[in-house]
């Protein structure tokens, strides 16, 4: 016997051993509409079926058709202490929430844009060669769209960057803080996404996020995958290298290198420590990936190299004159947030009476009532009576 769509909603239903009609408050249907569809009188709704799916913890995809919900399975979990057990489940579970966001958006005909974007050079055996290579394709590509170079962009302008011409979105998240993640990706073919672990440390964001992005475009990422802080020249994992070198080429393409380089060294035989300091200033880097950089492009010796590694992002802000941009950027990536896009696009449908705010809920982590507070407020102050009218009065 064929299994229909009301036979796997009674399936879910007694799955949450709830009766007819606390499931039917559960999921914003009056029970006499939901006893309708369950007898075959009245049709399940696309919307009906994004809430039951929604408070079942199952899809759309499979309340209609029958397949499975696809979750995401660890593709890498890279060395040291990455998650285990009960904090992968966690990473897991952040990853489901926003992969239901594209499911609903899916279903209701507001599909996340996917453009195509460059691949690995498969004539290029050399890992480190396709990284290079796919770095300038993808810089190419966006210059084609009409997109600002990369290179040098703060954290929330990158992001924007990747969201509007790469259908790539990217979460800030706190990510278990025993996993040791910092960061992890995922793509099919409804979305693309990055989640970033929330940290102090804006430069390691910044060059995570890049290596994320190497991995979307090396398609290493059609499951989770989970990697530890990015260290460059230290991995032995082929598909890591090539993501640590198109970070490098990214975020320091030497042309750009070579130009700052000309313009804020006077003495190349000689930089000073401030004008090196300017350049890490300049593409928003760390010390250590700067010097690594410099000094595989030939325009800083080992022993300038190693004394630029020992310092600081923040030494380096001092010396140029620009802390104050330094702790802007720290706070720009320790603080939680969901991608952009997404939540307007569930938020517009909202407003369009397509949906409720359950799913734009779900996807911030709120209760329905939490947001209908902020995007609801009473319109009318409360009058105050006469006796509390007049001037204010200090209290201690």
């Amino acid at each position: 016997m064929t299994e229909t769509v009301i036979d796997r909603v009674r399936g879910v239903m007694d799955a949450a051993s709830l009766s007819q009609t606390a499931f039917a408050e559960r999921v914003g249907l009056s029970p006499d509409k939901l006893s309708k569809s369950l007898s075959g009188v009245r049709r399940f709704s696309s919307l009906d079926l994004a809430r039951i799916a929604e408070a079942t913890g199952t899809t759309v995809d499979y309340l209609l058709g029958g397949r499975e919900p696809v979750r995401p399975r660890s593709a890498a979990r890279s060395g040291g202490a990455v998650a285990e057990g009960a904090r992968w489940a966690e990473i897991e579970a952040i990853a489901c929430r926003f992969q239901n966001a594209y499911d609903v958006l899916d279903l209701l005909g507001r599909p996340r844009a996917i453009p195509d974007l460059p691949q690995p050079r498969p004539e290029l055996e050399r890992y480190v060669d396709q990284g290079e290579r796919l770095a300038a394709d993808f810089t190419e590509h966006l210059a084609r769209q009409g997109a600002e170079a990369p290179a040098g962009m703060d954290l929330p302008a990158l992001t924007r960057l990747l969201a509007d011409h790469c259908g790539i979105d990217v979460a800030l998240v706190d990510l278990p803080a025993q996993a040791a993640l910092s960061g992890a990706t995922w793509q099919s073919d409804a979305f693309r996404i990055v989640l970033l672990a929330t940290t102090q440390e804006w430069t390691r964001a910044r060059f995570t996020l890049a290596h994320e992005v190497g991995h979307l475009l090396a398609r290493d990422a059609q499951d989770l995958r989970a990697d530890a802080v990015p260290q460059p020249g230290r991995q032995k994992d082929y598909t890591e290298v090539r993501a640590n070198v198109f970070a490098a080429h990214f975020l320091m393409p030497e042309p750009e290198v070579r130009a700052v380089w000309k313009r804020t060294v006077a003495d190349r035989n000689a930089p000073t420590d401030a004008e090196l300091s300017e350049l890490v200033v300049a593409f928003k880097v760390s010390p250590s990936a700067l010097a690594a950089r410099l000094h595989r492009i030939g325009l800083l010796d080992t022993a300038r190299r190693d004394r630029l590694r020992g310092f600081t992002t923040e030494i380096c802000h001092v010396l140029a004159g620009r802390l104050d941009d330094h702790y802007r950027h720290r706070a720009e990536s320790a603080v939680a947030r969901p991608p952009l896009v997404p939540m307007a696009e569930l938020h517009a449908a909202y407003e369009a009476g397509e949906t409720t705010l359950r799913p734009l809920a779900a996807y911030l982590d709120r209760t329905v009532d939490d947001l209908r507070a902020i995007l609801e407020p009473s319109r009318a102050p409360r009058a105050l009576p006469e006796d509390e009218k007049g001037d204010p009065v200090f209290q201690p």
